[in-house]
């Protein structure tokens, strides 16, 4: 099949996954059309005077120094981020298990890895949060932490960055999964006013397209021209513009409240499902588990049973991912699924 059929192709399955849009929500309905808005850099257009507006835009509502817009994913504003705050040869401390792009950055900038561990949380299977004593930072230039985990595990930011001061260490947030908690109070605490950079997916759990992201910067390092290093020279202005669009759907009033309806419908389907145990931090990754059956029999169980696909299985836990675009009817299927598998 090639990709074009493919994509036409409908999708019957219920599909907890990223990207959080579903296919079916959209914050810029134009975008339809996308070729239209496909535009280079020409004095006729101008954008990058439209770019650069919409990024101060994006740093007030965030409140940060600087906040960039990323076409290439979170993988891109932590490669920035290292290559801003560091120098060949510095030490660069990050989770053994992380994202690949962690280390990746790290080897990039000429650095050299140091790794730490983080224990499992074992009646959950998954990886528990970044702790102040598992982060020696003495001899170190910048420290990666991933919160929230891919299940939604969420560390003391601030308790972080305190140790990261003792000894003059950039903090450097991968907030891939956590690119909602600046719009409700309700939601776990952001980085994005706390940690030197901090990275956010918008597709993960914002509505946002593929691969949209944020890099926001809280310290006085050019993190633009590290951008610039790894960017290219012919970027993406339909999907740039989609990140701004994205942004003021967020902050807006229409969004906000979507987002808390969110919350109170996923509130509500823990409330209904007695048979299965809930998890996690972050309510917008539904974390569960059933006694008597392993992770990945659930997992197969809601899949060929009730046509639903989680994000991210264990031996113990299955994870389905909610977000900006997860509809009230699709939540309703979930809650069906999960007395179903009484």
């Amino acid at each position: 099949m090639s990709l074009v059929k493919l994509l036409r192709k409908q999708n019957r399955k219920y599909l907890f996954t990223t990207p959080s849009h579903g296919q079916k929500f959209f914050i810029f309905n134009k975008f339809r059309q996308f070729y239209k808005y496909d535009i280079s850099e020409t004095e006729a257009h101008d954008p990058q005077s439209a770019l650069c507006e919409a990024q101060k835009h994006a740093a007030e509502i965030y409140k940060t120094k600087h906040t960039y817009f990323l076409t290439n994913g979170s993988t891109s504003g932590i490669i920035a981020s290292v290559l801003a705050c560091t120098n060949k040869g510095d030490k660069v401390l990050i989770w053994r298990n992380a994202h690949p792009s962690h280390e990746n950055a790290v080897k990039l900038a000429g650095c050299v890895p140091v790794y730490y561990e983080i224990p499992i949380i074992k009646e959950w299977g998954i990886p528990a949060k970044t702790t102040p004593d598992l982060i020696d930072t003495e001899g170190i230039k910048a420290v990666i932490v991933t919160s929230p985990t891919y299940e939604g595990i969420v560390s003391n930011i601030n308790e972080l960055k305190k140790v990261c001061e003792k000894n003059g260490a950039y903090l450097i947030i991968d907030e891939a999964h956590g690119a909602l908690y600046p719009f409700s109070d309700k939601l776990p605490q952001s980085a994005v006013n706390i940690a030197d950079f901090t990275i956010q997916s918008l597709h993960k759990t914002a509505g946002g397209l593929n691969p949209t992201a944020l890099l926001h910067v809280n310290c006085e390092l050019d993190a633009e021209k590290a951008l610039s290093m790894i960017n290219t020279t012919s970027p993406s202005y339909p999907l740039l513009a989609s990140i701004e669009a994205n942004i003021n759907y967020l902050n807006s009033k229409r969004g906000r409240k979507k987002l808390n309806k969110l919350i109170k419908e996923i509130e509500n389907l823990k409330k209904n499902v007695n048979n299965i145990d809930f998890g996690g931090d972050d309510i917008t990754k539904i974390l569960i588990k059933k006694y008597g059956m392993t992770g990945y029999e659930l997992s197969e169980k809601l899949f060929n049973d009730c046509s639903i696909e989680d994000e991210k299985t264990n031996e113990i836990s299955t994870m389905l991912l909610c977000g900006i675009g997860t509809s009230e009817k699709k939540l309703d299927h979930l809650k069906k699924g999960g007395r179903l598998t009484q």
